[in-house]
């Protein structure tokens, strides 16, 4: 385990009556617990698990690529200000680690086949060809297998959103072998039941008035997929 704890200290925050501060699960909440291996936030949208996710993020000083041109018109500044409210506690020093999400994934294939112009050996790492010739699926996948394998504290927002229900089943089982071997750690936002079906992992309700541990049958995303079902039978 490289990330053991964060706190929260609300005495720090800006603005309690703008987003995410006004937030019930930011105001409430104190620490979270992240003393397993794979750590998952499930909600709905709006209810702050993807902003509380790049605030750790910022925190442990991972940079997050950002291109300027993906910016959000209405751009919320308070956003990027959650990270100073917060305290963190390594199990044994800081660690090396990476952000993903869909959008910023598009970014870095992109850069990759730039750096790849002129160190083609590069591409070996990631299967031997260009991400970019490979389907979006296909590319996050052979990414996720290449820099797993590497020590370090992995944040994901929502890594479901390109992949197929297939594609999930085989990311759950590569986030499953990494964390188990003792290398690396994930921490991950989704609204997919797949991966909340992770083999010991926690399970954090953001959809709670304070933040708290749910099992994996008892959340929301569980149920509306179990009773979908079981009406279409």
């Amino acid at each position: 385990m490289h990330l053991k704890k964060v706190t929260l200290q609300s005495a720090r925050y800006p603005d309690i009556n703008q987003y995410p501060f006004n937030l019930d699960i930011i105001r409430a909440t104190r620490e979270i617990d992240l003393e397993r291996p794979v750590t998952l936030f499930v909600g709905e949208n709006g209810t702050g698990k993807s902003t509380v996710l790049k605030a750790i993020c910022l925190r442990c000083g991972i940079h997050i690529w950002q291109l300027e041109e993906s910016r959000r018109h209405h751009y919320n500044p308070l956003e990027d200000q959650l990270y100073r409210c917060m305290d963190i506690e390594w199990a044994d020093g800081s660690v090396p680690g990476a952000y993903f999400s869909a959008q910023i994934f598009e970014y870095f294939t992109r850069m990759l086949d730039g750096c790849a112009a002129v160190t083609p050996k590069i591409l070996e790492y990631y299967g031997g060809s260009s991400l970019k010739a490979m389907s979006h699926g296909q590319s996050i996948i052979s990414y996720f297998e290449a820099r797993y394998k590497i020590k370090g504290l992995y944040l994901l927002d929502e890594p479901e959103t390109a992949l197929s229900p297939k594609s999930q089943l085989k990311l759950r089982d590569i986030i499953h072998k990494y964390a188990r071997a003792g290398n690396a750690q994930f921490i991950i936002a989704t609204h997919s039941p797949i991966l909340l079906s992770m083999p010991g992992a926690r399970i954090y309700n953001f959809d709670a008035q304070t933040l708290s541990p749910v099992e994996f049958e008892k959340t929301e995303h569980y149920r509306i997929y179990r009773d979908f079902f079981t009406r279409a039978q």
